[in-house]
């Protein structure tokens, strides 16, 4: 800013063009001060937002860990419970099971009283060996005090035998290997010249029975598994 003129500037004039380029600076250095704290003011705000995004994003980073680890620890304690109570439940039925066998284990030591009904069964366990074996001749054991009713038991088992396979089979009762006296009764089968044995005594036949039962009473009690591959 200047001005021009004829001559030298009096002491006034010099001093008013002092203060015009004073008033002009001044202004000059306002504006300049007002766009620094706007610009100021603008990058603090941002600054502000950028930190709050920061510590809100680490507040719902945090929240979501917990959250994670709270349903975590919730599923876990659930499958715990659940798996609590569902071996609660086995554990009841397995009582169950073991009183009904238990019970049939009696029944069975009534059933060998009742000696027509039981040489049935003595030729029905005899008959199921011959037709497993199909072999020319087989050996049978015995309680001793069986002895009498499995002669007959295998008689008949024989000639059934012939009538449904159309050949002839030879059983004999070895009597110098009786069975222990405690057991239930039955028959034990040697075929193959003694090398393969059929256990087909009553205690034998109960223990498998109870072992294939407790999978019907888990799969009355909680359904059908379905991952399960294999079924006896």
């Amino acid at each position: 800013m200047s001005v021009t003129t004829a001559g030298p500037l009096s002491d006034s004039q010099v001093g008013v063009e002092l203060r015009k380029m004073t008033e002009f600076i001044k202004l000059e250095a306002q504006e300049k001060a007002r766009e620094i704290h706007i610009k100021a003011d603008q990058d603090f705000e941002k600054d502000k937002s950028a930190l709050i995004l920061q510590e809100k994003g680490g507040i719902d980073a945090a929240y979501e860990k917990k959250f994670k680890q709270a349903a975590m620890s919730l599923q876990i304690t659930r499958s715990k419970a659940n798996s609590k109570a569902r071996i609660t439940i086995l554990t009841a039925a397995q009582r169950v099971v073991d009183a009904v066998f238990d019970e049939a284990e009696k029944k069975l030591e009534e059933g060998t009283k009742d000696k027509g009904k039981y040489k049935g069964t003595l030729k029905n366990l005899v008959l199921e060996g011959l037709y497993a074996f199909n072999d020319a001749s087989v050996q049978v054991r015995a309680r001793k005090e069986d002895f009498g009713l499995v002669k007959d038991a295998i008689e008949l088992a024989v000639a059934e035998y012939k009538e449904k396979v159309g050949k002839t089979t030879k059983a004999e009762l070895d009597e110098s290997k009786p069975l222990p006296e405690d057991s239930a009764g039955g028959v034990v089968i040697l075929g193959q010249g003694g090398k393969i044995i059929m256990d087909n005594t009553l205690d034998t036949r109960l223990e498998l029975l109870k072992d294939s039962s407790l999978p019907a009473v888990r799969e009355t009690l909680f359904g059908e598994n379905n991952n399960r591959k294999f079924f006896d």
